[in-house]
């Protein structure tokens, strides 16, 4: 069981955690500042989920549908031999990453929705595997959500390597709000960290704990689908749908508790209460949320020196309003919002490439490249 230092401890962080407002929509977003051309650089491409590249600067692109699509010199290559998935709604074939590593070992990260197990339906799995002759080998599971439910969504899922070489990946609630994002003894609505090959990290927070899931390194979480390291310090930043109203941009702790859904600005899709408490004791406040949703699917650091005139910026794709949107931070706190690519489509991923350029995932389109003039 966790030892009573470590209750208090998560007590503490609590404490201070209400005790700091987060930074509301009380920031009017701008309109699109137009600064930029846009490129489509890979069409016809109909939901675009993940996007990586290799060290050729080629890409990796997964499709919803359970295609694995290798963009090099202009042409689209399908991948053979990736894994069924469970098509259903929000099930898929999602998120791609690369080793940090990969000249050397060649290891790839997936995410899908996996019918693997006993029960009907699926639930997030994540794999890695190594890429020959146009297909997938050595594919090994390094994790499995359980258990498997018909429910058709829900299953996050991002990838992201810290600068420890951790790996964390996100598992939405997959629909059981009520059982499984507090509940450390079961899979959903969590963030997880592994070592590279899928071994539990001997310091994760909950390894000690009675029928835990040694993997979760963080709960409370509704449906991460943005996930990305903060070049400055190496901190996993990470953002999730709120239901109507109530998405949040979460920086991840060890251990913390990020609330849902017994705190969050959210309502249902009903228009009826989910709770009347938008903080807790021992629970986490957002770094910042959105009311309304813009249902944010994607997000990147802007680090490179293409866009001066964004600096110390963080990109995040909206699917509902259909544009990138563009935060302005200082010191962890967003003072600033534009709109980007304005009615582009629904932006599914965006990642800024080994380049330097942003390039945005649309679905029904493809990968699009941001020029700046």
């Amino acid at each position: 069981m966790k030892s009573i230092f470590s209750l208090v401890f998560l007590s503490i962080i609590g404490l201070s955690s209400c005790a700091q407002q987060p930074k509301a929509n009380d920031i009017p977003v701008e309109n699109d500042p137009k600064n930029y051309t846009t490129a489509l650089v890979v069409s016809d491409l109909s939901i675009p989920w993940g996007m990586t590249w290799l060290p050729d600067g080629s890409m990796l692109i997964t499709e919803k549908s359970g295609s694995l699509i290798h963009f090099k010199n202009g042409k689209k290559i399908e991948i053979s031999n990736v894994p069924e998935v469970y098509l259903r709604n929000q099930g898929g074939l999602l998120d791609i990453e690369i080793h940090p590593d990969y000249k050397k070992n060649g290891w790839l990260y997936l995410t899908y929705s996996s019918k693997e197990g006993t029960e009907k339906g699926g639930n997030t799995a994540l794999i890695r595997a190594q890429l020959k002759d146009n297909a997938l080998v050595n594919i090994e599971t390094l994790y499995k959500g359980s258990p498997n439910t018909t429910k058709g969504h829900h299953f996050g899922s991002r990838i992201e390597f810290d600068n420890q070489g951790y790996l964390y990946f996100s598992i939405g609630d997959r629909g059981a709000r009520d059982v499984n994002p507090q509940d450390v003894t079961r899979d959903g609505g969590k963030i997880y960290r592994l070592h590279d090959d899928g071994r539990i990290p001997k310091d994760n927070p909950f390894v000690a704990t009675l029928n835990a899931k040694k993997a979760v390194f963080s709960f409370g979480h509704r449906n991460p689908q943005g996930m990305a390291k903060n070049p400055k310090d190496g901190t996993i930043w990470v953002h999730e749908h709120g239901p109507r109203g109530g998405d949040e941009i979460n920086i991840i702790q060890k251990g913390n508790n990020y609330g849902w859904p017994v705190i969050t600005y959210g309502i249902n899709y009903s228009g009826t209460k989910i709770t009347d408490e938008t903080k807790k004791l021992g629970m986490q406040q957002p770094l910042y949320y959105w009311v309304p949703s813009i249902a944010p699917s994607g997000m990147a650091f802007i680090s490179s020196d293409r866009y001066p005139q964004w600096e110390n910026s963080l990109v995040v794709g909206s699917l509902k309003f259909q544009y990138l949107e563009l935060l302005t931070l200082k010191n962890n706190t967003v003072v600033k919002r534009q709109k980007l690519l304005e009615d582009i489509g629904r932006v599914r991923n965006v990642a800024q490439g080994p380049d330097g350029y942003l390039y945005v995932a649309v679905e029904g389109k493809g990968i699009v490249k941001i020029i700046p003039n």
